[in-house]
């Protein structure tokens, strides 16, 4: 799969960002999709951008997803669609008392719009990406709305009220519709001399990352309404920084080259969240930065290969971004983590617009590699896996 960068959240600085636009994969989009082609991938995540299609309270603009949707079609392209991608309308936030019913009539006006435009076929939607994500920078860390500190529950709280109502609006005007959940896959640990303590500590941070989730099929907090059939594809976002030590900043390196005891495969971590939920999965982001990517996606094949080869049902890996990006506060400087860089000139600022696309070679070179070990293990896997597959295109 490939993920274009879809954002159009507030950033730390209070300024709205538009990475649809920033990226230029709006003006680029036909090329785009031309271009994943060569590698055989036909399924994207792309995002609707909350605050572009209401400006006015219950006034909707589609035109731009519109145009979105037919190079898709015309592309023959499968779009899995963001409704919330870290952005809201300017007069809303998490914490605002009507906003689980603004973003409920949202998802009744998209799949009234989408079906209109599509009525037949398999449709995925994200109703809110990254909600564990969205409510620690929103809510403690004030790098998005509503700016807050000590008040990452509370927009949790929110965000996951809105979800679920959002999840039944989509369900009323289409019961087939598909719900993939994105959340963070992460290990956090004690340090190395920690007491006990300080273990549990670490052990309940870590057992947090599934409170979204949790909420969602009804476990946490049933007052919300969450119910296990909203639970269907457990998307996992996954990158070289998401194993960590609690309360100290410091990261577990991706590689573990130091065989640092607290380190977890990715694989384990895959199998601890099937064995939780007992539904298919998505690895739906994973990049690495600069000179790694290929490393990262060697790493990343290898890991997901021995979870395949034991029949669990991996349904895709998502390539997040698959062109680059900048940095959401700054706009600088790009990443440098996608299949395709921006030509960018010394100054670190892209040579033209719509920006020219430059294919990084080695990358492309170990994605290759890693589509043959992944359909190495898919036969390995046998009839029982390519069943799982076979339910939804990804």
């Amino acid at each position: 799969m490939a993920g274009y960068e879809c954002t159009d959240k507030l950033n730390a600085w209070g300024n709205r960002v538009d990475f649809l636009e920033v990226t230029g994969h709006l003006e680029h989009i036909d090329a785009d999709y031309q271009d994943i082609q060569q590698f055989n991938i036909r399924t994207v995540r792309e995002g609707i951008r909350w605050s572009r299609v209401e400006k006015k309270p219950y006034e909707y603009d589609w035109q731009p997803v519109a145009g979105m949707i037919r190079r898709g079609q015309a592309g023959g392209v499968q779009q899995v669609w963001d409704l919330c991608h870290f952005g809201f309308p300017d007069d809303l936030s998490p914490l605002h008392p009507l906003f689980a019913r603004r973003f409920a009539a949202l998802c009744r006006e998209f799949i009234r719009f989408y079906r209109s435009l599509v009525p037949d076929g398999i449709l995925i939607v994200t109703p809110i990406n990254e909600v564990s994500f969205l409510s620690w920078l929103g809510g403690d860390a004030r790098g998005t709305s509503p700016y807050c500190i000590n008040n990452g529950w509370e927009v949790k709280y929110g965000l996951m009220r809105a979800y679920i109502e959002g999840v039944a609006a989509l369900r009323e005007i289409d019961p087939g519709v598909r719900i993939m959940t994105t959340e963070p896959l992460v290990n956090m640990v004690p340090t190395l001399e920690a007491d006990p303590e300080q273990i549990a500590q670490a052990a309940r941070a870590h057992q947090d990352q599934y409170q979204a989730t949790d909420m969602l099929c009804g476990r946490m907090c049933p007052e919300l309404g969450g119910k296990p059939e909203y639970l269907d594809i457990i998307g996992l976002n996954y990158y070289y920084n998401n194993q960590w030590v609690v309360g100290t900043g410091q990261f577990l390196r991706w590689a573990n080259e130091d065989l640092d005891p607290r380190w977890r495969p990715l694989r384990e971590l895959f199998l601890e969240t099937y064995h939780r939920y007992g539904r298919p999965m998505v690895l739906s982001e994973t990049s690495h930065p600069g000179e790694d990517r290929p490393g990262w996606i060697k790493f990343v094949s290898r890991e997901s290969a021995a979870v395949i080869e034991r029949g669990i049902p991996l349904w895709g890996i998502c390539l997040y971004p698959i062109i680059d990006r900048p940095d959401w506060d700054h706009l600088t400087p790009w990443h440098r983590s996608g299949l395709w860089d921006a030509e960018l000139d010394d100054a670190g600022i892209p040579t033209q617009q719509p920006y020219r696309r430059v294919l990084n070679q080695p990358y492309a070179h170990e994605l290759r590699e890693a589509q043959k070990r992944i359909a190495l293990a898919k036969e390995k896997a046998g009839p029982a896996q390519i069943s799982l597959n076979a339910r939804v295109r990804l």
